[in-house]
């Protein structure tokens, strides 16, 4: 059972927030500006060979908001700071989030424009969550694409997740086992994250296991011995194809009690030429079921060339440059005011244009009015209109501060995402330059921003 796992102390939530937030949250006060806002959250670009995004971090999002208040000790420190009034200092210590979510569920594709989530509620409430939404959607979102990535860099092998130890801390390295596993690999090194989130853990024996026996053979028979049922050898801290057929005489011995070897790794070299030089001395001496693993230094760049060559490795621990998201580790992701107490507004800066209004993304697929069929189009539109045969994807999961129903569980989330994935066309998810996937505006909202627009050049807004 996948349990919440808030990334800071409970009494603390209150003060995850940049200080800008707080002083407008003073200077709404002062004007008795309670009204509701709605912030739309988006994407204005796709990172670096994107051609698609992987909704992820709302379970996150939604524990922080059912959970967000200001400590005595958070109040007694913005007090020391003697930027804000005493009687708004009271006003935080009340404070709840009493507001509505409206969100893409996690797991589903979305594109960029569209909104993954929109939080209406009064103005000061949405205006102080901002950062803890952008922080773990934001990351989340870009993790679970970069793992959907190496999964379909190479079809049909297992992939885990061995970034725990590069990540950008403790938050993202679990976050990393989370995201991962939704995109599709089938288990993590971490093993508090196993626990958390219910994915099966997986890891082998370092070199230092190796290195601290008298000889590769004494550590590979301890190491057999210790787990004779899930013994992955180490293969390259000498030499790869001597550890190679050191493990060899391992299997057999193992075959003599009845066992078998699960597999051998490697972890540095030339992936291609050692797992076929590796996969030769193994089936030469009967061990066509030894499976190959390899970890060190993988992308989903490296996997699809491995892949493509037909590398015979059948497993892939894949780290850092997943753990990171390599390529793209940053997306332009902005949360932005689009209504206020009825009013919709937007932003005009130049290459930062918002679009006004409570919005809603439908998606229209081949197989009109059943959406069994290949996503086809995308339609931002407004959340009280409809767009006929298309499925509207933000749902309300949260209303008055509450949970609309239970979390969906972790198995439920990947299998979404699979869904969806077999949907896209298999070019929006080529590794380079990707075309981009249709997303057009309704009649409706493009109408909307366009009066906007004008009344605020004309200064009647």
């Amino acid at each position: 059972m996948e349990r919440t796992n808030l990334p800071l102390p409970e009494e603390d939530l209150g003060l995850f927030a940049d200080f800008y937030e707080l002083t407008m949250a003073q200077a709404f006060f002062n004007q008795r500006m309670f009204q509701p806002a709605t912030f739309s959250l988006f994407v204005r670009n796709y990172p670096s060979n994107r051609g698609y995004l992987v909704a992820a971090g709302l379970r996150d999002v939604l524990d922080y908001l059912t959970k967000l208040s200001f400590s005595d000790s958070s109040l007694d420190y913005l007090r020391t700071l003697g930027a804000f009034s005493g009687d708004f200092l009271e006003y935080l210590s009340r404070l709840r989030f009493t507001g509505s979510v409206r969100a893409i569920p996690e797991g589903r594709i979305f594109f960029v424009n569209e909104p993954p989530l929109e939080v209406t509620a009064p103005i000061i409430e949405a205006q102080l969550v901002e950062t803890f939404i952008v922080n773990q959607i934001n990351l989340q979102t870009l993790l679970t694409t970069k793992a959907s990535r190496c999964v379909w860099a190479a079809p049909g092998r297992v992939l885990s997740d061995f970034a725990s130890r590069r990540t950008q801390g403790v938050d993202a390295a679990l976050k990393m086992a989370r995201c991962s596993y939704i995109g599709g690999f089938q288990s993590t090194s971490n093993v508090l994250a196993a626990k958390m989130y219910g994915i099966p853990p997986a890891g082998t024996m370092a070199h230092s296991f190796v290195s601290s026996f008298s000889t590769e053979l004494e550590a590979f028979r301890a190491y057999a011995q210790a787990f004779p049922d899930r013994a992955i050898l180490l293969l390259d801290t000498y030499d790869t194809a001597m550890g190679a057929r050191q493990a060899v005489v391992i299997a057999k011995e193992m075959e003599s009690s009845g066992r078998r070897l699960l597999g051998v790794r490697l972890d540095s070299g030339a992936f291609d030429s050692l797992s076929r030089q590796v996969r030769e001395i193994l089936d030469e001496a009967g061990l066509d079921y030894v499976r190959i693993v390899a970890s060190g230094g993988l992308g989903e760049f490296e996997l699809e060339a491995l892949c493509k060559a037909g590398a015979p490795i059948d497993l892939y621990g894949v780290g850092t440059k997943a753990g990171v998201s390599a390529d793209a580790p940053w997306s332009d992701m902005a949360y932005k005011l689009v209504c206020y107490d009825g009013r919709p507004v937007m932003k005009l800066s130049e290459d930062k244009v918002s679009m006004p209004g409570q919005k809603q993304v439908f998606r229209l697929s081949n197989s009109a009015g059943n959406f069994a069929g290949n996503f086809r189009e995308d339609v931002i539109g407004l959340q009280d209109e409809a767009v006929d045969q298309a499925e509207p994807l933000l749902a309300e999961v949260m209303t008055d501060g509450r949970l609309c129903g239970t979390h969906p569980t972790l198995t439920e989330t990947r299998e979404r995402f699979e869904s969806d994935f077999a949907k896209l066309d298999e070019k929006h998810k080529v590794l380079v330059d990707p075309p981009k996937y249709q997303v057009s505006s309704s009649d409706e909202l493009t109408r909307l921003t366009a009066q906007v627009r004008l009344d605020l050049t004309k200064g009647t807004i």
